[in-house]
């Protein structure tokens, strides 16, 4: 045979044969004693740093091992979907063994928290559907979904998809103000029946890369949310997509919350009136944000990433993202070039919380898994520095954690963060849930609809209207909301969102970016004639 060919098939050979080469001789989970299902957007270290101690503290407490086997569909929006999907599929399959029709109006019901559920049997399909499912063992092979948005687990909880854990009957001495209280600045911290329970803290805020902003030649620090729509900074800012992420749909409600705030302040009335001016200056400021975005990326976590690689200036992120990655980046003891901060008033304190799901296959290891992610021990992870007594052994997981005993100043030189006292700063922002938590939904819609479907017609706009200094009617076409204000959101957008027509929601959507893209076409050409 010729050489050449030997050669040739020698490397096809061992290109198959490598992956069996390489691929572990056990199943890494059949060699544990017990296992754990995991549904989490948390990143790579997280998930080390938690499956590590965790193994070890069960190993000591119970002289069986643990591994845990990590699920990541996407961020939290994509796993909230994931979850409806899965739970829909399962509770199908075990309505129509027992004989009973699987209709729209059980389909529609069985996890809707608006049907009451039956008190007996023998009473409607959906009120039966409902009983059904909320008194249901059947799972969908996940145990825990542990981070993510608090929204989007009272959204699980609400649905009946996650159960109450045990930990609050077992240590209550832990939900206490001194430790976790129930609310912070109008914050849910824990769902009181104890289906969610926050794991550690977040807020939110604005991440910039020094360097891009010399290059720029931009010498003023940017400052508030409203930075992110300067001019200078047209295809500079990096920004999440608020239909794929919960924490970029939550730091944009920050945006509206806070301008409601001030206005409030100001006028020292909640009207309706006011309330609807604070949420047209809000999208404002997010309109000129995006106007001025390189991209809207599905994965949250890739935006300090670039914004630190200076594919982009500066961005939104959550605080976490933003302070790992500027350690990540950072060389020896130099200041990072990636920097972080929340501006002045303009974020609450939240919670990401951890919570059991229904028909968890591995309830007890489940348990005692949540109790140990919101023990001290646990809670040690989130924030102290790599090698210190009880930290992280690999990884500065530049979290905070929840448990207020951890910012006592004894703790001060063992953690990441000794400056930071979130719940210090939590008193600078109270969160009102009533102004715009209904619309958290509707919002990412809006934000989707106004900047990320026509978002090229948009920039062009933008653009034109920075070369021709921002002619005023030119400028009065572009920031026009009055299709979105804060009555639209209330009635009509939420009201297409919530109908079980999807198609509802999808003519809508269409309706709404064809809308902004004549109207950016018209203030691009209103621009361009200097009006």
């Amino acid at each position: 045979m010729d050489r050449r060919l030997v050669v040739v098939f020698g490397a096809i050979a061992l290109v198959l044969a490598l992956p069996f080469a390489l691929k572990p001789r056990e199943n890494l989970l059949a060699r544990a004693d017990d296992s754990l299902v995991v549904v989490t957007p948390h990143n790579e270290a997280i998930r080390y740093e938690f499956a590590r101690a965790f193994a070890a503290h069960y190993k000591a407490k119970t002289g069986r091992t643990v591994r845990i086997d990590w699920r990541m569909p996407g961020g939290t929006s994509e796993i909230a979907r994931y979850l409806q999907g899965e739970f829909y599929a399962a509770f199908q399959q075990e309505w129509t063994a027992t004989g009973r029709a699987w209709t729209p109006e059980v389909a529609g019901a069985f996890d809707n928290p608006g049907i009451k559920p039956a008190t007996a049997p023998g009473g409607s399909a959906a009120a039966d559907a409902r009983r059904a499912f909320l008194d249901s063992t059947k799972g969908i092979g996940i145990d825990v979904f542990f981070g993510g948005g608090a929204y989007d687990f009272a959204q699980q909880a609400a649905a009946g998809r996650l159960v109450a854990s045990d930990v609050l009957a077992k240590h209550p001495d832990w939900f206490r103000d001194g430790s976790i209280p129930q609310t912070v600045s109008g914050e849910t911290f824990y769902d009181p029946e104890g289906r969610w329970i926050g794991a550690c803290l977040a807020s939110f805020g604005i991440c910039y890369n020094d360097d891009s902003l010399h290059r720029l030649g931009i010498k003023e620090i940017p400052a508030a949310w409203s930075d992110l729509g300067r001019p200078k900074f047209f295809k500079q800012v990096a920004l999440a997509d608020p239909t794929k992420s919960g924490s970029a749909a939550k730091a944009f409600e920050m945006v509206i919350q806070q301008q409601m705030q001030e206005l409030v302040g100001v006028t020292g009335s909640d009207d309706e009136s006011i309330l609807a001016l604070g949420w047209t200056r809000g999208l404002g400021i997010i309109q000129l944000a995006a106007a001025n975005a390189r991209y809207f990326t599905d994965s949250a976590p890739n935006v300090p990433v670039d914004v630190s690689l200076g594919d982009a200036a500066i961005g939104m992120c959550i605080d976490f993202y933003g302070r790992f990655q500027s350690e990540a980046v950072q060389v020896d003891n130099t200041p990072s070039r990636l920097r972080f901060f929340t501006p002045a008033g303009g974020s609450s304190v939240g919670v990401d919380p951890i919570g059991i799901l229904r028909g968890a296959p591995n309830r007890g290891v489940a348990e005692e898994f949540v109790a140990f992610v919101l023990s001290l021990e646990g809670q040690k992870l989130w924030n102290f520095r790599v090698g210190t007594p009880g930290g992280p052994v690999r990884y500065a997981l530049r979290r905070l954690p929840v448990r207020k005993e951890l910012y006592a100043p004894e703790f001060a030189a063992l953690r990441s963060d000794p400056a930071v006292q979130p719940y210090e700063e939590a008193k600078l922002f109270t969160y009102h849930p009533a102004w715009t938590g209904p619309l958290f939904k509707p919002l990412s819609f809006i934000i989707r609809v106004m900047c990320l479907d026509p978002h090229d017609e948009q920039a062009a706009a933008w653009q034109a209207l920075a070369a021709a200094r921002f002619p005023r009617e030119a400028m009065k076409k572009f920031t026009d909301m009055r299709a979105v204000d804060y009555e639209t959101a209330k009635t009509k957008i939420r009201q297409a969102l919530a109908s079980p027509d999807r198609i509802d929601e999808v003519r809508l959507a269409r309706e709404l970016a064809g809308h902004f893209r004549k109207q950016y076409r018209e203030a691009e050409q209103l621009a361009k004639e200097g009006k």
